[in-house]
């Protein structure tokens, strides 16, 4: 699959990258694509969640009421998850939600969502450019000239650059990653993926391997 070359200015350059066939071009996999994406959510979960029990409540163990004659329950302590205030039964501990998946369905996964967005020709393929000082001005120019701006993209860089990272970051709906963080939930999630040309030979030496 070969796709234009396009500069920040929004226009066609001469010259065409070939997408590989092997990543963009595959038999999409929807249950790899599912675990992976399971896996990005249940991982950035923090699971801190906690309630009080029985034994945690600061509450009187002085006995309410006689033990006889009430018609009611005996009860020798307001710490008793039936009284308001009490403890509460079963109630959340924290825990944690991460999970691991083998890195051929990890990479099975990524080539899946790429190939959803090579076919739904949701995929530009930029120029390599820098900017000289981190502005948001620049970055919303960009947009601009390649007519996303109000849309989910997704940037992916061959390596850190924290010019370009940084003036994209106040932007929403804008994310920009190298191509050693890219992630099947990532791609998923934004309407357009921008790559620069060196990024695809990256994407290529991570996933092919």
């Amino acid at each position: 699959m070969e796709v234009a070359v396009v500069n920040i200015s929004g226009k066609k350059t001469s010259k065409k990258v070939k997408l590989d066939d092997a990543i963009y071009g595959i038999e999409p996999n929807d249950h790899a694509i599912y675990l992976d994406c399971k896996q990005h959510l249940a991982n950035s979960r923090q699971g801190t969640h906690k309630t009080k029990e029985r034994a945690e409540v600061a509450r009187t163990t002085k006995k309410a009421f006689r033990q006889k004659g009430t018609g009611g329950a005996r009860r020798g302590s307001m710490k008793s998850p039936l009284v308001k205030g009490g403890g509460r039964v079963f109630g959340p501990k924290p825990r944690d939600y991460s999970f691991k998946l083998n890195k051929k369905l990890k990479k099975l996964a990524r080539k899946s969502a790429l190939t959803y967005k090579a076919k739904a020709e949701s995929i530009t393929v930029l120029e390599d450019f820098k900017f000289e000082a981190p502005k948001t001005k620049n970055y919303l120019e960009l947009l601009t000239n390649l007519e996303l701006s109000g849309k989910k993209t997704l940037l992916v860089l061959a390596g850190t650059d924290s010019n370009i990272y940084k003036s994209s970051r106040n932007l929403k709906g804008t994310k920009v990653v190298s191509a050693a963080e890219l992630s099947t939930y990532d791609v998923l999630d934004a309407n357009n993926l921008l790559l620069v040309e060196s990024s695809i030979k990256e994407i290529e030496k991570i996933l092919n391997n």
